[in-house]
């Protein structure tokens, strides 16, 4: 006690001094100009002292600073020392600097912070780091967290893919010092600084767009599936995933397809459940889990599907050899652990969140409750353990799901009306003066009760809207029923409730409200309100605005669709638009090549006709040759006759000469060493050489015609060009 009675007395003392010293802002200005020094002796104490200025008088000191000419820029500097003392009591400096002012982080992180300090967490080894490396955390998240203009900045400069590396664990993850949880968990925390529920929808989305395509999203899931991870590493790791997946399909369904390394492999999905429905495991692991799930299925209608068709009869799985999500969740909601029921309770009225369809096939599900009874429905068995008198924990957050169920679902309000225990089991519950412990199951009851008139479609007689409000006027009362639907919204939990989606709950005594809930219950507390006050006029009236807004409302959906089908058609003709473009290029091109070709022949032929010019005088000296030579066109005629023949002629003696080497062959083959064989080899291979002869002739004579053939035809030609010119 003298202790921190002295404590309190140096700091109270420490804050005068320092109110003193900074009244005249040139000694600070002073201070900041010494800090440029190099000399370690000037700058690190310099260093040393601005800090405890600031740890006393943080707000002035930031003013002070702020209007300084290159104050924050001086400071800065820091960072870049090489002497890693000065360096790192510069992190700490700049922890101070940049508490709670937005101004001075902007500047901070417009100053290159981001870029240096991921680069001194690299170099002191990532989560292996010591102490420099929590340091430098802390400072990011000053910079970030509330920070929308410095999380933007963080995002376009590429920052987010540097955070990988700090994630890659190893497959032996035991023995963790205490400075790798601290350091892991900072980081963690930092990568939910980005992608918090609070930031704008825009740049949260943005933020986890880029996680899962620079392969965080994936690292985290590999730690969420890892064996030996310290297990306040793995709540927070759950906690991180869930932010990460939030509202965004992509992330939804890449962690939908995540798979635990077990055998047989099951859905990561899956085994998180199993945690959060066994009630040995800690409390914080199982609200992580259940947020987890929650933002698994926030604005994902798909993933609401899976899970609910998990618990529809043809889908289940009748071997029993594999157990799935909403085997899970029954078996939670009616275990007899009160937390396991709340959570399950919870968890599968998510499943349902603003989706009608869902809650309409949930209506299907059937469950057996021992043998030789004949299954009930999933909804007459909550209401049956709500009357049976559990614990107020399992009550509520059976109540929650009923509400959620019945709630914009007129068919499962006439399921719930069909069963005639179930009102008047609600009006005992709401009539009765119970204790303050009762209240909340109280107002629950009355929220349900006012459902089953706001949602009744008046099918049954029994229980149309009328008769349920006067049954309400006759047994509980009207301002009675009010009141007692007002003890939600005035319970200290339901406020706590609704300030964040994560559930946070100091014990779980006071896990009672979900986030999602309390937005139903401000949506539907007016309304029943006026509901409970309403004439049978009115609702008749109602009934009717009602019934013309469905049909406009039919109508805005079939011109949507008109509109869907047309803007599909519009862009196949777009498609085909491209294609026919790329089709005319492609012709553009050909016939811009074809129109070249042709221009070059034509200047080929003009060349042509001007060498013909100049030759037009050497004509008659060309005729004169051809008369004295005495070529006439029918010697022509004769001189191709002759080449004919003699290749006739040629083509005669080839086939002769092959048919005598094939004798010759034959008879070398078979060894024939007679006289008179080597008689008849001899005279055949004379008769050979004979025609080779004959052959070798030919082929020159040949070769001469075709000569004389080939001047012929140069001469044909060139009286042909002759003629075109004239």
């Amino acid at each position: 006690m003298l202790k921190e009675n002295s404590q309190k007395q140096v700091d109270d003392l420490g804050s005068r001094f320092t109110e003193v010293f900074i009244k005249q802002s040139e000694n600070i200005t002073l201070l900041l100009t010494l800090l440029e020094e190099f000399d370690f002796h000037v700058r690190w104490p310099g260093v040393k002292l601005l800090t405890s200025l600031l740890k006393q008088q943080g707000p002035q000191l930031q003013q002070i600073i702020l209007v300084s000419p290159m104050g924050v820029s001086r400071l800065m500097d820091l960072l870049a020392d090489s002497r890693e003392v000065i360096r790192n009591d510069g992190v700490l400096l700049l922890q101070q600097l940049t508490k709670s002012n937005a101004a001075i982080q902007k500047i901070v992180a417009f100053e290159n912070a981001f870029e240096r300090l991921l680069d001194i967490i690299t170099e002191e080894g990532n989560s292996d780091g010591g102490i420099v490396v929590e340091d430098c955390l802390l400072l990011l998240q000053n910079l970030l967290k509330n920070n929308n203009s410095n999380q933007n900045f963080f995002k376009e400069g590429s920052y987010i893919q540097r955070m990988k590396p700090w994630f890659e664990v190893g497959d032996d993850n035991c023995g963790w010092s205490a400075q790798k949880v601290t350091n892991l968990h900072l980081m963690l925390q930092l990568v939910r600084v980005l992608v918090s529920p609070t930031n704008p929808p825009g740049a949260t989305s943005s933020c986890q767009k880029a996680m899962s395509n620079c392969g965080l999203l994936q690292q985290l899931c590999t730690i969420l599936m890892a064996t030996g991870v310290p297990a306040d590493i793995l709540t927070e790791t759950i906690n991180t995933v869930s932010e990460v997946i939030r509202g965004c399909q992509m992330n939804q369904d890449y962690f939908a397809s995540v798979y635990a390394p077990s055998n047989p492999p099951r859905p990561a999905i899956v085994v998180l459940l199993m945690s959060m429905v066994n009630e040995r495991q800690p409390f914080v692991l199982r609200c992580a889990v259940l947020y987890c799930f929650q933002c698994f299925l926030y604005k994902n209608q798909k993933g609401q599907g899976e899970i609910v068709s998990t618990l529809l009869p043809s889908t289940i799985d009748a071997t029993g050899n594999s157990v799935s999500a909403g085997q899970l969740l029954c078996g939670g909601l009616f275990s007899t652990d009160s937390l396991s029921n709340w959570c399950a309770a919870v968890a599968l009225a998510h499943a349902l969140q603003e989706n009608a369809i869902l809650k309409e096939q949930l209506l299907r599900v059937q469950l057996a409750t021992s043998i030789g009874n004949p299954p009930v429905s999933l909804l007459q068995q909550c209401t049956n353990i709500l009357s049976q008198g559990s614990k107020v924990q399992t009550r509520v957050g059976l109540l929650m799901l009923l509400c959620t169920w019945l709630s914009s679902c007129p068919i499962a309000v006439t399921h719930f009306l069909h069963n005639p225990a179930n009102i008047p089991f609600l009006t005992g519950q709401i009539a009765e003066n119970l204790g303050e412990e009762e209240h909340l199951v109280q107002g629950l009851s009355a929220l349900l009760l006012g459902i089953s008139i706001y949602y009744n479609d008046n099918s049954l007689e029994n229980y149309s809207k009328e008769k349920l409000k006067q049954l309400i006027e006759k047994r509980i009362g009207k301002e009675n029923f009010i009141e007692k639907l007002g003890f939600i919204s005035k319970h200290e939990l339901y406020s706590r409730a609704g300030q964040k989606p994560q559930p946070s709950f100091s014990s779980p005594d006071h896990m009672m409200f979900d986030h999602e809930f309390t937005k139903l219950v401000k949506e539907l507390e007016g309304v029943i309100t006026k509901a409970i006050y309403k004439s049978s006029e009115e609702d008749k009236k109602e009934e009717e605005v009602k019934k013309t807004l469905e049909q406009h409302d039919n109508i805005v959906t079939h011109y949507k669709q008109v509109i869907r089908e047309q803007d599909q058609q519009l862009e196949e003709l777009k498609q085909q638009v491209n294609s026919l473009k790329s089709q005319n290029e492609q012709l553009q091109a050909t016939l811009t090549q074809q129109v070249s070709q042709i221009q070059q022949h034509k200047d080929q032929y003009n060349l042509l006709k001007v060498q013909l010019g100049k030759d037009t005088q050497h004509n008659s000296s060309h005729s004169d040759t051809l008369q004295m030579n005495g070529i006439q066109p029918e010697e022509i005629s004769k001189l191709r006759e002759e080449v004919k023949e003699w290749k006739n002629k040629h083509d005669l003696l080839q086939g002769q000469l092959r048919e005598k080497d094939s004798v010759i062959e034959k008879l070398v083959s078979n060894y024939c060493f007679c006289d008179y064989c080597q008689n008849e080899v001899k005279a055949l291979s004379e008769e050979k050489a004979a025609l080779k002869q004959q052959l070798d002739s030919s082929s020159s004579t040949v070769a001469i015609l075709q000569d004389e053939k080939s001047k012929l035809q140069m001469i044909s030609w060139c009286f042909w060009l002759i003629r075109i010119r004239k």
